[in-house]
């Protein structure tokens, strides 16, 4: 026993002194045997990066410093519990859900609506990690009232349905082969990304210079406030298309818009007939009303053979990207694909990323300076939960056709807790996409502060990354 605690006190005091361990090997000791182990070799990247090449992953990693020189801290209050937080969202498919998380909660004996608790297991049996309060994150376009038309439907959320929701408001729009949204305007910027089929976009700036494009599933288009613009279905991959609209203003309503039928059904005739130069009899049929949606015929031409051409030229900028065509990054968890005004150069307001989570995977712990995450989730299963400082955080459970919303510096993550690949939308008011890793922020700080806040090992902080994970596949548990 005494030889024990002196030979605890010599490791204590060796510690003290030892210094970092070396990158290229790790020497272990065990008993009287002595092994040293190589790292694995890596490719140095231009950041000063590093990708491990032997484990066949290669996403790019970089550890952090050792702590082993670094001076032991007293913990102030007690270690947060190991109590299981897992999702019962797997559980609940197959079972009749139940509030019961460990020692907390019991069965429901009165009327249940068990498709919505499948849908939301963390609400009904919320992680223990979860406390004090968070206003709702979480709108379902299935809530939606849908308008409906001849030419297809749209339904929308805004700030009347999420109040939290301030800065973005988004609307998912279907248009049938043929069928046409009318030409029309906003005085917000309106964002789009092509869920499914195919569509026209056609628009004329200020400057009397026009665009016109197809864009397909993963495209994108943007026109900014105040420029008329109209969109019409195609057929040569659907019935049409479906899209999502996302507008720089939480207030913005899909029922408040500019129509260039509603506007000509409200001038007098006379005066069309003076700013067009024709007779007033050119507008007897006008419509007495907008029309929002208009069936028509396919258009049989290219956009180069149906475009008009303007002496002013097309705009420089154009107004739809093919981020279908753009390569995304892959991570060890999935994936992710950055759309900005550095790519997509017209985007002034919007910005976006398309993050694809593997089974089990996550998108990491992080959080965004200075702008809101208005969210679209686009297939698969996810739970987040959002962190509003002060002992506030609260988990909700999102599927495809779901909406989230994150305020600026709320820390949060995206775990796939479903059984097939998560797909969703980041998209945000800014013409820039920025986050903050928690993962970069801890390995980029000194050692000695990061065991001092979390009483991590040297072997944990070694193995934190400088550079953004991003999305991280399944842990070690």
């Amino acid at each position: 026993m005494h030889l024990a605690v002196v030979s605890l006190l010599a490791l204590a005091t060796c510690a003290s002194t030892a210094p970092a361990v070396s990158l290229e090997s790790i020497t272990t000791t065990t008993g009287s045997t002595t092994s040293t182990t190589p790292v694995s070799s890596a490719t140095t990247y231009p950041s000063g990066t590093t990708t491990n090449t032997s484990s066949g992953v290669g996403a790019p990693v970089s550890v952090a410093s050792s702590t082993s020189s670094a001076a032991s801290s007293t913990p102030t209050v007690a270690y947060a519990p190991d109590d299981p937080n897992d999702s019962f969202w797997s559980q609940f498919q197959n079972t009749v859900p139940v509030p019961e998380r460990g020692s907390t909660g019991a069965s429901i004996l009165g009327p249940q609506n068990v498709p919505l608790d499948r849908e939301g297991p963390d609400f009904l049996a919320p992680p223990s990690t979860d406390s004090g309060s968070v206003e709702n994150v979480k709108w379902s376009l299935s809530l939606s009232h849908n308008r409906m038309q001849s030419g297809g439907w749209a339904r929308q959320q805004n700030e009347h349905d999420m109040p939290i929701a301030t800065a973005m408001a988004g609307v998912n729009m279907r248009l049938k082969a043929g069928a046409m949204r009318e030409l029309h305007w906003h005085t917000t910027a309106e964002w789009a990304y092509v869920l499914a089929g195919s569509c026209r976009v056609t628009s004329v700036d200020q400057n009397g210079r026009n665009y016109i494009a197809d864009v397909y599933p993963g495209d994108l288009w943007y026109f900014p406030a105040g420029i008329p613009h109209g969109l019409q279905g195609l057929n040569d991959t659907a019935d049409g298309c479906e899209f999502l609209l996302v507008l720089d203003s939480g207030t913005f309503s899909e029922d408040s818009t500019f129509q260039v039928t509603d506007w000509l059904a409200h001038v007098p005739k006379e005066v069309l007939a003076k700013n067009f130069r024709v007779n007033a009899s050119a507008f007897d049929h006008i419509p007495s009303r907008e029309l929002y949606m208009i069936p028509s015929a396919v258009p049989t031409g290219t956009p180069e053979e149906d475009g008009v051409t303007s002496p002013q030229g097309t705009v420089p900028l154009p107004f739809s990207f093919a981020a279908s065509k753009a390569p995304a990054t892959n991570t060890t968890g999935g994936s992710v694909k950055i759309i900005d005004s550095r790519t997509f150069n017209i985007s002034k307001t919007i910005s976006v990323a398309e993050v694809t989570v593997d089974v089990g995977g996550i998108r990491e712990l992080h959080w965004h300076p200075t702008q809101p995450e208005w969210s679209f989730f686009i297939e698969g299963n996810a739970r987040i939960t959002v962190f509003a400082a002060s002992a506030n955080a609260r988990t909700f459970d999102y599927q495809a056709g779901d909406i989230g919303y994150v305020p600026p510096s709320f820390g949060h993550y995206v775990e796939n807790i479903g059984n097939t690949t998560l797909k969703f939308l980041e998209i945000f008011n800014s013409d820039v996409y920025e986050d903050i890793s928690l993962n970069q922020w801890l390995a980029l700080t000194p050692p000695d502060m990061v065991k001092a806040h979390l009483q991590l090992s040297d072997d944990t902080i070694s193995k934190l990354q400088k550079v953004k994970p991003i999305v991280v596949g399944p842990g070690l548990l």
